[in-house]
């Protein structure tokens, strides 16, 4: 790999919820992920995908704890 981090072929299942509406920071109020990560989903490698859904957590906590 090209970071030297085993990555194992397990697959990541996308986050989405079907219920997709967008705030006005274009994150969507259901999975959390920003427009541009949804749309690299389905060719995002593991470690991306990996990525993706640590920000997805932490933009959920931050509206949480408004």
């Amino acid at each position: 790999m090209g970071d030297g981090v085993f990555e194992s072929d397990t697959t990541i299942e996308s986050p989405c919820l079907r219920c997709c509406c967008l705030d006005q920071d274009d994150i969507c109020t259901g999975c959390f992920r920003s427009v541009d990560e949804i749309a690299r989903w389905g060719a995002a490698a593991t470690k991306e995908k990996r990525e993706i859904l640590e920000r997805c957590k932490e933009r959920e906590a931050e509206v949480d704890n408004r």
